[in-house]
């Protein structure tokens, strides 16, 4: 679903490295370097010359990743074998990923990912050097796989060190726009931080949370994001007294990633602040506007990016429901959908925490000031992102209403959320008077069961009449753009899965470039029934996807 907003964006790469005769549903990923490629300097800066030198290539002696910018800058554990214990004073440790012992298969890959971010040409998956480097087989010369150590809030309780248990950072990657990427592998076996016990190709696995383990084929996903620093980050630092420590990450992330923040401005750190609250806020609206549930919102799963990383078991809402939660182990409903906003206060409020002993009085006072702006930066957002899906142009004092109205329908029929705001986008103003709704609009048929449809449909016909110098038409085009008419969901996952079981990956394929171009009708996927009525017996369907 990359192209949701940008929620959540970190699905671009989809890859499933899988042992012969088994595959597991998965997404995103990590990149890492092999012994025989030939390494260079990886700098993330524009005046290198990368839009004029680099091109896309399916040579892989022309391609190269480095751990050099951030090692160089952040500390690396001094004990250098790879044991499940304490870590202090570091930021990474050294950890290599465990290859497979048997045959690999590769599944899928993101075309758009390998070319406009990895400046590969497709045709490199075809490749055995390819296969390795996603799987964990080989490390590129010239960077060093990385495990990071952090710890984090998980369900409202400090949890203390967390730190990557199955992922192994195997590089930076600056491509031909200048742009920096690191990529990740993900189950690609133990570090200092794991808490998996794995046994030869074979992974346990606790697949809905519940203390339910049972062994399962082992899989390898390589994803891609431009940082993965998240809150945990900065708090076990906190925690254990290494100010030092969390000062050099501090200055190390802005530098980085935010270059609008003056590094040597003595309120940097309070700058820095407010920016990760302004776009924490946007972030979690954009989610809304999609129906998407991250399923675990503890702190060590928030990006100091304000980028969805580390979701799952996450879903998509199908029938609007405020309650709902695809964590099946999240007993309390804690991250329910209708509780992200609220999480993401009580996770910004922890980053604060961490924060304050590198905050003066002054200081501190305003960054509880900017905090407590939070919620209007969220429901601005939230309101403009809904304007936008029901076509409404220009901001009207009864919009609010407006909005709550419909999603307060919504839940008392249980529409689907994602159909009823594009069956919305396509049927016209003269449909919707006449309250004359074509049988393949079932979400607003569903709708339209309530007594007070009719009221609303006034209301909204009034607030587009309103649209200065608008169509019907436009207004169609309009929210067709925003209103996707595909998401993930569970019975196609669930369907997925099983022809992966046999091997047959045709069904991952299909929703992979399915969930490329959510907003454009596609003959494939109307064939396969993503755009109609979930089937019954998708109704009570219980299925994991995690990133």
């Amino acid at each position: 679903m990359s192209r949701l907003h940008g929620v959540p964006w970190l699905l671009t790469w989809v890859v499933l490295i899988c042992q012969a005769g088994c595959c597991l549903l998965d997404s995103v990923g990590a990149a890492e370097s092999f012994s025989h490629l030939r390494p260079f300097s990886n700098k993330s800066n524009l005046d290198q010359g990368y839009c004029e030198r680099k091109r896309k290539t399916n040579n892989f002696s022309m391609w190269s990743l480095s751990s050099e910018s951030l090692i160089a800058t952040l500390p690396v554990d001094t004990i250098p074998e790879n044991s499940i214990r304490k870590v202090r004073d570091c930021i990474f440790s050294v950890a290599y990923p465990t290859p497979f012992i048997s045959r690999v298969l590769l599944v899928a890959v993101s075309k758009d990912v390998l070319e406009d971010i990895l400046d590969l040409d497709v045709s490199v998956k075809e490749t055995d050097d390819f296969l390795q480097l996603v799987s964990g087989g080989k490390v590129v010369l010239g960077s060093i796989p990385l495990a990071h150590r952090y710890g984090g809030h998980q369900f409202g309780s400090w949890a203390g060190q967390l730190g990557d248990g199955r992922a192994h950072l195997i590089g930076v990657y600056t491509n031909r726009y200048g742009e920096r990427w690191e990529l990740q592998l993900k189950g690609s076996g133990k570090t200092p931080y794991s808490s998996l016990v794995v046994s030869n190709d074979d992974v346990w696995r606790d697949q809905f949370y519940n203390g339910s383990v049972k062994k399962e084929r082992g899989a390898v996903v390589l994803r891609v994001a431009k940082s993965w620093f998240r809150i945990g980050s900065l708090e076990i630092l906190a925690h254990s007294g290494e100010l030092d420590l969390q000062r050099t990450l501090l200055d190390f992330v802005i530098q980085e990633h935010f270059p609008s923040v003056n590094m040597n401005d003595s309120n940097k750190y309070l700058d820095f602040f407010s920016r990760v609250v302004l776009e924490t806020a946007n972030l979690i609206a954009l989610w809304m506007s999609v129906g998407f549930a991250h399923g675990v919102c503890n702190t060590d799963n928030f990006s100091l990016l304000s980028i969805t990383i580390d979701y799952g078991p996450f879903g998509f809402m199908e029938s609007y429901d405020p309650n709902f939660v695809p964590n099946t182990s999240d007993d309390e409903r804690r991250y329910k959908i209708g509780n992200q906003a609220n999480v993401g206060m009580f996770n910004l409020n922890k980053l604060l925490q961490a924060l304050k002993p590198v905050l003066d009085r002054r200081q501190k006072q305003l960054a509880f000031q900017i905090l407590e702006g939070y919620s209007e930066h969220y429901y601005t957002c939230f309101t403009e992102l809904f304007r936008a899906k029901l076509g409404l142009l220009g901001e009207s004092e009864d919009d609010n209403y407006l909005i709550a109205f419909l999603l307060k329908l919504m839940e008392d029929t249980k529409a689907d959320f994602t159909m009823a705001f594009r069956q919305l986008s396509e049927i016209t103003q003269d449909q919707l008077k006449e309250l004359r709704i074509p049988q393949e609009f079932w979400a607003l048929q569903d709708l339209a069961k309530h007594k007070f449809f009719s009221d609303w449909v006034t209301i909204y016909l009034l607030r587009l009449g309103r649209n200065m110098g608008d169509s019907d038409s436009t207004r169609r085009k309009r929210m067709t753009a925003v209103n996707p008419r595909y998401i993930l969901r569970n019975w196609m996952a669930e369907s997925a899965i099983q022809k992966a079981k046999m091997n047959d990956f045709s069904e991952v394929h299909l929703l992979q470039e399915v969930l490329q171009h959510p907003f454009q009708r596609q003959a494939a996927a109307e064939k396969a029934g993503y755009s109609l009525r979930p089937p019954s017996w998708a109704k009570d369907l219980k299925v994991s996807c995690s990133s």
